[in-house]
């Protein structure tokens, strides 16, 4: 019989993941020069990090209250991870954009370099999460 609380917190966890992993690649098509755009990317990566971070927290709650510390702690990891790549993330985003601003030919593609590195850290996380799975989803 499937842990159903450990099952739904990993689900809860992995709707932002996999909106961010099919969400993120548009902006691979439009360029990071246009100030609204650039603002939208932005916008788009504190509420992904935000969304991860919150359920991160309800989900290592939520786990922890039914006895499997060790799940519990995966998913206060994770949490965490978001939580400080949030904050570096966005404070590097408003740096290159400033930097666009100053008039950096460069900032653009350092922008897109960021980008690309977001969704890398998304694609490992989410592939972390599901490959566990198999062992979340088994009661304890």
């Amino acid at each position: 019989m499937p842990d159903n609380v450990a099952l739904f917190a990993t689900i809860i966890l992995l709707l932002p993941m996999i909106y961010f992993l099919l969400a993120a690649p548009a902006f691979l098509l439009v360029k990071l020069d246009i100030p609204a755009v650039a603002l939208l990317l932005r916008a788009m990566f504190s509420g992904y990090f935000l969304t991860v971070a919150i359920a991160g927290v309800i989900g290592t709650i939520a786990v922890a209250v039914t006895g499997r510390l060790g799940l519990a702690i995966g998913i206060g990891l994770i949490a965490a991870f978001a939580v400080s790549s949030r904050r570096w993330f966005l404070r590097q985003m408003d740096a290159r954009l400033s930097d666009r601003d100053a008039g950096d030919a460069d900032a653009v593609r350092r922008l897109r370099r960021l980008h690309w590195g977001g969704m890398l850290s998304n694609a490992v996380q989410l592939a972390a999460v599901v490959a566990s799975i198999n062992y979340i989803a088994v009661a304890p």
